[in-house]
């Protein structure tokens, strides 16, 4: 029972309110954000080939060579 009276304590009608309150803007900025940003532009490549796609093998090597050369990359660069 203690535990219980002091967790109740804890929570006030006013730190209630202003918690609700700012969760409530929030949520408001963040639709107004997304409606208000332009839209993404569509990409101009071509579209992808159908699914499934075929499988092919990969060589094992030739595929850690280039992931290490990409990690070594600088980004943006």
């Amino acid at each position: 029972m203690k535990g219980q009276k002091e967790r109740t304590e804890l929570i006030s009608r006013r730190s209630m309110l202003k918690g609700s309150a700012a969760f409530l803007v929030g949520g408001t900025v963040g639709c107004l954000g997304d409606k208000l940003s332009p839209p993404a532009a569509a990409p101009t490549a071509g579209s992808p080939p159908p699914l499934p796609w075929p499988w092919v093998k990969l060589d094992p090597l030739e595929a850690g060579r280039r992931a290490y050369q990409n990690y070594l990359k600088e980004p943006g660069g």
